[in-house]
């Protein structure tokens, strides 16, 4: 739900061994289970349950492994499967504790009050909202409905994608007395959005935990209201990890990304300790910065955080902000350091080189993806698209235009259109450029003719360029570039007739070209920017506002 509990409660659940209380390693946990192997694996029904709890809970990251040990248990009983499934639950894939669920009860294994919190909280993260309103039938059936823990994880499961007026009937006068529940009605109505009735129970609360500050801080934060964050997080009487990433984050969102930067300075000055939450809020704000010194500042902060290997979410952030800061060397070398890879960060390395101008490197990469069986996606294709036009690699660039579709079942987009409009315009293929936008499936937009244009300066073809130059007229008269562009292509080839003819036609439409302002044609820098926007796809800044509850 909205808390963790390291303890377990459970009736079933015994006091851990010194030996379990010493297992906080996988290797660890390798050696037991293997002794447990030797001497007769589902023997001994106390370490099984350890072993999960271990696995799942105790052990950071060994859950897919807690997922094999559970496997070859005959009989699980009601501890190991509500551990699963609570493992599951907060997990990165809240969907298996669903499955382990359909399975317990499908295996007639009568859920426990225990049992239920844990699936409501995995249906409230997966937003399933039918299989909640299931899970809620069978509460009320078996009788769970006034369990304290069963009716603050209904409350939070109905305020944030239920019911809320199940979520206002639920809070009844016993809830009014769990501050839990408060949080939770409070975090639902937050994170749709209704700050006023957030804030309004926020204010009748007859306690206040630190949930609730949070709660609050995040829902003003996710709202751009910085000023309203600030001021409660300067009430907040005790602060922790969370209260910061919400400010920092909210900062980041709004563009105030030098303020993130100075709220760090001040979380470390107090001795609170970053998390890797933080590390990407901050990654993404020296990334909008293009501010390298600081970035490799917060890579040190990284570094000293103690981790040997850098988790996929932090070495992606990591990459991208070096790409595009302009150090392509350093974005390699995290690249090469990682020992896992996402799509993501193949994508963020092919990408980074190809704007950096090294297209050979970045198609030699995109080979080596696919040999490691890696499957790109439509970010990829953008990506190792651009090195061919920086490459001149026309017959390749068209080769994985028709691998993208052909092979990979990828319908083309604006980017990857405007990426072969671009390197058939750079090549002087002016003819097969018009004739690739007559094909298009999708309307061309003002970037893919402007491309057009561009080129058409570059290679001195007045008549395609006045073709390029009408349709952007006709999608808007005020672009003082398109009339400058297509004058100077005239001027460039000695018709200075239709060059003053054009110059005319931007008065009489009244367009002025704005003083110091340039249109930038050699270097397509409009296209690049439209290709590689500076927001990441996975914004961490947004997942972590959204997972709070704000």
């Amino acid at each position: 739900m909205i808390r963790k509990k390291v303890t377990d409660k459970s009736p079933s659940r015994q006091q851990r061994s010194e030996l379990w209380r010493c297992c906080t390693t996988i290797l660890t946990l390798k050696q037991i289970h293997a002794s447990m192997i030797v001497k007769g694996f589902n023997s001994n029904i106390s370490a099984l349950r350890e072993l999960i709890y271990a696995s799942a809970i105790a052990i950071s990251g060994t859950m897919s492994y807690a997922h094999q040990v559970f496997g070859h248990i005959t009989e699980p009983d009601n501890f190991m499967w509500n551990t699963m499934i609570r493992g599951s639950a907060q997990s990165s894939s809240p969907l298996k504790a669903i499955s382990l669920y359909t399975r317990m009860e499908n295996g007639c294994v009568k859920p426990d009050k225990f049992t239920f919190p844990f699936v409501l909280k995995a249906c409230t993260r997966l937003c399933w909202v039918k299989m909640g309103f299931g899970v809620h039938g069978r509460v009320f059936t078996l009788g769970f409905e006034s369990n304290t823990f069963v009716r603050n994880t209904l409350i939070y499961f109905h305020a944030n994608c239920g019911n809320l007026a199940v979520a206002s009937a639920l809070f009844d006068d016993s809830a009014k007395q769990d501050v839990v529940a408060w949080s939770a009605l409070t975090a639902g109505y937050a994170r749709r959005g209704e700050l006023g009735v957030a804030r309004q129970l926020f204010d009748e609360m007859p306690e206040k935990d630190l949930i609730s500050w949070n709660v609050m801080i995040t829902g003003y934060a996710k709202r751009g209201e910085m000023e309203s964050a600030r001021k409660l997080f300067d009430e907040v009487p005790k602060r922790d990890v969370v209260t910061w990433n919400a400010m920092i984050a909210g900062y980041v969102l709004c563009g105030s990304n030098q303020q993130a930067l100075h709220m760090f300075e001040e979380m470390r000055s107090v001795g609170e300790l970053p998390d890797e939450v933080t590390m990407l809020s901050l990654l993404s704000a020296c990334t909008d910065l293009g501010d390298l010194d600081a970035g490799q500042n917060v890579h040190c902060c990284i570094l000293e955080m103690g981790s040997r290997d850098l988790s996929v979410l932090l070495g992606n952030a990591l990459i991208d902000m070096y790409a595009k800061c302009g150090s392509i060397a350093k974005a390699i070398e995290v690249f090469q350091g990682m020992r896992e890879k996402d799509v993501s960060t193949w994508n963020s390395i092919i990408g980074g080189l190809a704007f950096h101008g090294h297209a050979e490197k970045s198609i030699h990469l995109f080979s080596e993806m696919r040999k490691l069986k890696n499957k790109p996606d439509e970010i990829t294709f953008v990506g190792v698209l651009v090195a061919c036009s920086h490459a001149g690699r026309v017959d390749k660039g068209c080769w994985y235009f028709d691998l993208m579709i052909d092979e990979y079942k990828i319908e083309p987009n604006i980017k990857h259109y405007g990426c072969m409009v671009d390197l058939l315009g750079r090549a002087g293929l002016l003819n097969k450029a018009f004739d690739f936008i007559d094909r298009m499936k999708i309307e061309p937009n003002a970037i893919i003719w402007r491309t057009l244009l561009g080129a058409c300066k570059i290679h001195g073809n007045v008549e395609l360029g006045r073709q390029a130059n009408e349709q952007l007229l006709k999608m808007r008269h005020d672009e003082s570039g398109d009339y400058v562009l297509l004058s100077n292509i005239y001027a460039s080839r000695g018709e200075w007739e239709g060059s003053e003819k054009v110059r005319k036609l931007m008065d009489d439409s009244g367009v002025r070209k704005e003083a110091g302002c340039s249109f930038i044609e050699g270097d397509n820098k409009a296209l690049i920017h439209f290709l590689f926007d500076s927001k990441r796809k996975f914004d961490s800044r947004k997942s972590f506002l959204e997972l709070h509850g704000g």
